[in-house]
């Protein structure tokens, strides 16, 4: 079963993306658009495939995919199931970078890419902070180094918005923290891409390491294994992947912690198995909840990452308190 896990993940992927290609308000043959897109023919079905859903549908996949990859990937190193990738800074980090652009306007060569640009500066800036804090890859080190770069990123974007020039531009910045890929174009992905490779190559090549350390530090390092510097590359690679898609689709919540809850039992709680189902089956859960959006009735559009936590939420209480039951 486990063997067939990554392939069923694949086809549902395949399946998922040719839905949200489809998904829209008016009816739009997908193989002609994709096809004068590709060829640069113009047409009315080239424009709406190639420019408003490919970009959607692509960046909703990338994203989910990191963020699924990122929680497997944390919670496989601190060897804990309630650790969300959001531990690392990055995000706040991200956020807080983008903030810089909405009111100071950073980067104005960049265009509508600038505030993925600076909220990748700002993930990085995070990172560093957060490992010259923690000095060493003990788990207990990492998040208590992360709660703090947090915090202090996040009370850095409250005093940003405090003080905001004016109401619109506050407006801009709280619509966009709640996360969408709406209005993203291809050159949002060019900006993301190198950042989800190098993160998730990051994270893949650690895999051996991550499952010696489901039977705990000691074997890791009896086996040979570099915990300390591998620890520190799994942190670093979920920084890249966390702060890459906060810093191009905003906040996604409980991607990266309810995704490897789901697919875990699947592959017999294997962390080094874990990886790629798990950034397989976050990329389907954003790209369907991003269909789900599309499908609500129009008028003032539910951002995805609101819907992504009120879909999440209970069922991660769900999941807890399943756990709980198993104990009692």
């Amino acid at each position: 079963m486990a063997r067939l896990i990554l392939p069923l993940g694949v086809a549902i992927l395949v399946g998922v993306a040719g839905l949200s290609l489809a998904t829209g308000p008016t009816a739009v043959p997908v193989l002609a658009g994709l096809s004068d897109w590709l060829l640069g023919v113009t047409s009315p079905a080239a424009m709406v495939i190639g420019e408003i859903r490919l970009p959607r549908t692509l960046l909703s996949l990338a994203v989910g995919a990191a963020l699924g990859l990122a929680g497997a990937a944390l919670q496989g190193l601190l060897r804990n199931p309630l650790a969300d990738p959001s531990l690392t800074g990055a995000s706040q980090g991200a956020a807080l970078g983008a903030a810089a652009v909405f009111y100071f306007g950073l980067f104005p060569a960049a265009g509508e890419a600038a505030p993925a640009l600076a909220g990748l500066l700002g993930a990085g800036a995070a990172l560093l902070l957060m490992l010259a804090l923690a000095g060493s890859a003990r788990s207990s080190l990492v998040i208590m180094a992360g709660l703090a770069i947090s915090t202090l990123a996040g009370a850095a974007l409250a005093t940003v918005l405090n003080f905001a020039p004016n109401p619109f531009a506050m407006q801009e910045l709280v619509f966009w923290l709640l996360g969408s890929v709406s209005e993203r174009g291809l050159n949002h992905l060019i900006v993301l891409l190198p950042a989800l490779v190098i993160g998730g190559l990051l994270v893949w090549r650690q895999r051996h390491l991550l499952a010696a350390l489901s039977l705990g530090e000691a074997v890791a390092q009896s086996m040979g294994l570099a915990l300390s510097r591998g620890s520190r590359l799994i942190v670093l690679g979920t920084a890249l992947l966390v702060g890459a898609s906060v810093a191009i689709a905003g906040s996604i919540g409980f991607v990266g912690l309810l995704v490897p809850h789901l697919v875990r039992p699947l592959v017999n709680h294997r962390p080094d198995r874990l990886l790629l189902p798990s950034a397989a089956a976050g990329a389907a859960l954003v790209c369907l909840a991003d269909i789900c959006v599309r499908l609500l009735p129009p008028g003032r559009e539910i951002k995805l990452g609101v819907l992504t936590s009120l879909l999440g939420a209970p069922l991660f209480i769900w999941l807890i308190w399943k756990d709980r039951q198993r104990w009692l």
